[in-house]
């Protein structure tokens, strides 16, 4: 992979705050104009489609600020009394867009809204100078299409970050979920062709988009995302993070935290704790298994399929289900934990495991998309290959075995955390920004000489 990384013109994607595009430095851009059309950075992760997505633009637009490139984000307004526009921070402002009707449409609705949601764009574009946006930033497939009319309109480059992609979901469906459609599909190949710089988190994100949609590799950069270091840290411990959330102190306690649905694979986590007390019942009166977050996506259509398999599992007793909770709350479940568990049949990057770890806390995940990345294996935690309850269960296992290996592995997932700055992240960023204005000038000159 590091081939592949060399070919981009990057060093690398370990640390990527070295991360270098062909030309060195070149002028950043002044004014950027983020789109996150199906959600908002202002809604709650872990409720409806919101997740690491929010939290890897609120963070990453708090920090382009901070380096002197201002932000605006443009969203689909879900509530009628948004105001037009919020100041997130001080050089971050969130402009709500009307399309479609408030409440009720899901994000297999929205294609159909993507021509109201460019006009709320255009609209509020038109009351600005010529050039008061240097450059466009779409995230999701559905914003890189009001970005691409948006950039070839304005005469600037598009910047598009995946996230997730179709043909990757669908090549590793959960049992039971619903594959992407063919019109996602065809839409992420338009975007895909139409953007002058594509962001990945990862080698293997980058290589996945050469790979299923022929991006250029001279267009795709490697920037991992971050985590924010003063939110996520072991702060006073684990024992006080026990205290205050009423959780016994001497507790196994393997932690599910992210949206309930198929594809994040929480019931693999309960399967797991089943066959761990198959084997060793008296671990039942001190294990607690909390799994925090809402259903989402496909797990809307049975709700409550994840506590109906808890029942049948026979684990309902050692089993907490707790609603989405705030950052601040949800930094606290992290240090309380044992363990996250994390067994995902897909993930862009897995932000919520670098926010373990850098509360202090190891964790047990696939061996998926970028989770290798963000965990390091028998050092922060353990990949586990494949989605069999079993192999949890003998990961778990250990933990319950060894009760100094969570303060052991979670000093080392710590320090781990420290390498995953959004600092970093956004002065990586940048240096993409740079370089997309600079070869977009390139061409406009050329194309006039």
């Amino acid at each position: 992979m590091s081939q592949y990384v060399s070919r981009l013109g990057l060093r690398s994607p370990t640390s990527p705050s070295r991360l270098r595009l062909p030309g060195g430095n070149r002028k950043q851009p002044r004014r950027v104009a983020m789109l996150s059309v199906h959600t908002s950075p202002l809604h709650q992760p872990g409720t409806g489609d919101a997740g690491g997505m929010n939290v890897y633009i609120v963070e990453l637009a708090k920090r382009l600020a901070a380096i002197n490139i201002e932000v605006e984000i443009f969203t689909r307004a879900t509530v009628g009394a948004l105001p037009p526009s919020v100041e997130l921070s001080p050089g971050v402002l969130v402009r709500h867009v009307d399309a479609g009707p408030y409440e009720g449409l899901n994000k297999e609705d929205l294609p159909a809204q993507l021509c109201a949601f460019t006009h709320g764009v255009m609209r509020a574009w038109a009351g600005h100078k010529p050039g008061y946006y240097d450059l466009v930033h779409s995230h999701y497939w559905l914003s890189g299409h009001v970005g691409w009319l948006a950039a070839e309109r304005w005469g600037v480059p598009l910047v598009h970050a995946m996230h997730t992609m179709a043909k990757v979901k669908n090549a590793s469906l959960a049992a039971g979920d619903t594959p992407e459609p063919a019109g996602r599909v065809i839409g992420e190949t338009q975007v895909v062709r139409a953007s002058d710089r594509l962001i990945a988190n990862t080698d293997e994100e980058a290589a996945e988009l050469v790979r299923h949609y022929e991006a250029d590799p001279g267009r795709v950069a490697v920037v991992h995302p971050g985590v924010n270091l003063d939110r996520f840290r072991p702060a006073d411990g684990r024992a006080a993070a026990r205290e205050r959330l009423g959780l016994p102190q001497d507790a196994l306690i393997p932690l599910f935290a992210g949206r309930i649905q198929p594809l994040k694979a929480p019931d693999i986590l309960l399967r797991a704790v089943a066959v761990l007390l198959d084997e060793r019942p008296e671990l039942r009166s001190r294990l607690v298994v909390p799994v925090v977050g809402g259903p989402s996506g496909s797990g809307l259509a049975k709700p409550e399929r994840l506590q109906k398999l808890a029942a049948r599992l026979g684990v309902s007793d050692v089993t907490r289900f707790q609603p989405p909770v705030g950052q601040d709350r949800l930094a606290d479940w992290f240090r309380a934990a044992s363990v996250l568990v994390m067994p995902s049949y897909s993930e862009s990057f897995g932000l919520v495991a670098i926010e373990a770890q850098a509360a202090g806390t190891p964790v047990i995940a696939a061996s998926v998309g970028g989770l290798p990345v963000a965990v390091r294996e028998g050092v922060s935690g353990f990949l586990i290959d494949g989605h069999e309850p079993a192999d949890y269960a003998r990961a778990l296992r250990r933990f319950a075995d060894d009760h100094t290996l969570t303060d052991r592995m979670g000093e080392a997932a710590a320090r781990h955390a420290l390498s995953f700055g959004w600092d970093t992240s956004a002065s990586a960023t940048s240096e993409v920004y740079a370089a997309a204005v600079a070869e977009r000038r390139r061409r406009v000159r050329s194309h006039h000489g």
